[in-house]
């Protein structure tokens, strides 16, 4: 993958810090209820109606295989763009507390290093250095797995979730 300078929302998933590029954020919005759909994976908890759209949401912090923690007023959905069948479709992650918005350069970025560690082989694109603190660049397409997501939709429109 092409490591790639420019604008990332930064984000929190306890003390780690990842980010992710701006051009792929649509918006940020505060906890929800996120009602469930059945038959998917643990990590999926469910769709929100966002302004009459339907949008799955992830909980990051299940994805990756960390410990679960109680919600607060701090913990945010990124919603984003992924690209799903050639379109474009809106997901939502859950992430502890959204940072703020930086501008990495290029030189500033570094491959990630191979530790075995699957989180690093399959979601990093890149270790941002920024004021001080490394932030792990995610790969958000591969991390919203397009089949999870699809069967998510699926499920949600046959048993017909009403808002």
């Amino acid at each position: 993958m092409q490591i790639q300078g420019g604008k990332h929302l930064t984000f929190s998933l306890g003390k780690e810090n990842y980010g992710i590029p701006i051009l792929q954020v649509r918006e940020i919005i505060g906890m929800m209820e996120i009602t469930e759909v059945p038959k998917t994976p643990e990590f999926i908890k469910g769709v929100i109606n966002l302004r009459g759209k339907i949008i799955p949401i992830m909980d990051l912090r299940a994805k990756f295989g960390m410990n679960a923690i109680e919600y607060t007023e701090r913990t945010c959905i990124i919603v984003v763009e992924v690209n799903i069948n050639e379109a474009k479709r809106p997901m939502g992650i859950v992430v502890d507390t959204v940072s703020e918005v930086v501008n990495i350069e290029e030189s500033d970025i570094e491959e990630t290093l191979d530790y075995g560690a699957k989180l690093e082989e399959e979601f990093l694109t890149g270790m941002g250095k920024v004021k001080g603190k490394v932030i792990m660049i995610l790969n958000i397409d591969r991390i919203i797995n397009t089949q999870e997501m699809i069967l998510t939709l699926k499920e949600a429109e046959k048993t017909e979730i009403n808002f």
